[in-house]
């Protein structure tokens, strides 16, 4: 309990969250854009 105490109350951890939240959101952007890049070069080539 103390862990999640420190998580969101301390400064480190909240930016902890933040970069985590970040990463997270990073990774479903790079994923949704690859894939839209993949699909317009197959439309591109076919």
């Amino acid at each position: 309990m103390k862990m999640l105490i420190d998580l969101f109350s301390t400064d480190y951890g909240l930016m902890s969250v933040a970069v985590i939240v970040f990463m997270l959101g990073m990774a479903v952007w790079f994923r949704l854009f690859f894939v839209r890049k993949m699909r317009e070069d197959e439309a591109a080539s076919a």
